[in-house]
């Protein structure tokens, strides 16, 4: 298991892989998940460093 793990959640918005793919350029590991996958047991699994919050379809 990797260390520093980024967690961006995913609520629609159309730059989410960008943004994946900037952090990524970076040395960043990162992970995408859906709003609407996001628990108490995937956050304690994870541990994140940091989390990104990648707005919606209308932001």
């Amino acid at each position: 298991m990797r260390n520093d793990v980024v967690l961006i959640v995913d609520f629609g918005s159309q730059v989410t892989q960008l943004i994946a793919r900037r952090l990524r350029e970076l040395k960043v590991y990162c992970e995408i998940h859906p709003y609407n996958k996001i628990n108490v047991e995937l956050n304690n699994k994870l541990n994140p460093k940091a989390i990104i919050l990648s707005g919606g379809p209308a932001s």
